[in-house]
């Protein structure tokens, strides 16, 4: 008798044995695509309309009768202008969700066949999925609240970044800093890139993000000093890690995984495009309880309404582009 497998072995995962036979052709994927994104009917993704019907364009299948012109499944979600068959883009949303500590444009470029440019561009596509909501409600709490520093080690720079570096200090000079929250409740995380880790930015986070009455769990940073919730803070300086309810645990889990998958899977990410692999994360793990396929059409569902052009994925955003 086979044995129950260890970790979250409640969810229903999904072969891929399982996912091939889901998907044996590109129609049968394009049928799978157009139930997520029209659950309750195929509609313009432009005007919403309901009076569609099936055209001969080659491209563009569909011909929306009110606002007069074409549009496929595609149309509207950040899959929008690809030319990759939505066969390759379900297994690449697959292959992300099934890796803990994701997939690099390297592998998914040989597993899908694609170039890697190409296979770069569908990742940063896929994790659209995951950016941030204007709806996204405050936390209830208790919320524990940390902030970690992103960027490769000293020891593996060049001699030129090393000597640059020299008498600057250890730990996060040269980094970029990420403050995060998980909500113990919900067990759902936020995390943003940040360029300061002072008392208005930390403080600004916590409480954009929670509710007034939410208590707040910290190190002993000074940054939090003087935010306008109910806080306790644990000593990490002095050896003290939990004291009672206080402590930060469950965030530097979170930490702990990026860190492996910076490391172990991507090797060098820039400050440029870091909110993305830090957003990926944190949607993934805010649906790590539900089965693989359900995480599928969560992921599919969130592209939707969401656009990312190649130019303004490479364009300047006021942060270093060089990885690390």
């Amino acid at each position: 008798m086979a044995k129950k497998a260890p970790g979250k072995a409640h969810r229903e995962a999904l072969t891929l044995v399982q996912l091939m036979d889901m998907f044996p052709t590109e129609e049968a994927a394009t049928e799978w695509f157009e139930s997520v994104i029209w659950p309750d009917g195929r509609h313009c993704p432009k005007c919403g309309s309901l009076r569609t019907r099936e055209a001969s364009h080659k491209k563009m299948p569909y011909w929306c009768t009110d606002c007069r012109s074409y549009f496929s499944v595609k149309t509207g979600t950040a899959m929008q202008r690809s030319k990759i068959p939505l066969r390759k883009w379900a297994i690449a949303i697959y292959i992300c969700l099934t890796n803990l500590k994701s997939v690099s444009s390297m592998k998914l470029h040989r597993d899908l066949g694609v170039s890697q440019p190409t296979a770069w561009f569908m990742m940063h596509r896929i994790r659209e999925a995951w950016g941030e909501d204007d709806d996204d409600e405050p936390f209830d709490g208790p919320v524990e609240v940390d902030e970690t520093y992103m960027g490769g080690k000293r020891k593996n720079m060049s001699l030129s970044k090393r000597k640059a570096l020299a008498g600057t200090g250890r730990g996060a000079v040269g980094k970029t800093a990420v403050v995060g929250m998980k909500d113990r409740d919900t067990n759902q995380v936020r995390d943003e890139v940040v360029t300061s880790t002072d008392a208005e930015t930390l403080q600004d986070f916590v409480e954009e993000n929670t509710e007034e009455d939410a208590k707040v769990y910290t190190d002993e940073a000074k940054a939090y000093k003087g935010v306008e919730r109910t806080h306790e803070a644990v000593k990490h300086s002095v050896g003290e890690y939990v004291r009672g309810m206080a402590h930060t645990n469950g965030m530097e889990s979170f930490w702990s995984m990026l860190k492996r998958a910076h490391s172990g899977t991507f090797h060098k990410i820039s400050p440029k495009h870091l909110q993305r692999y830090v957003s990926e994360f944190a949607g993934k793990h805010n649906i790590r309880e539900s089965g693989t396929l359900v995480q599928m059409r969560d992921t599919v569902a969130r592209l939707v309404g969401r656009n990312l052009l190649y130019r303004d994925l490479v364009a300047g955003n006021g942060l270093d582009g060089m990885a690390r």
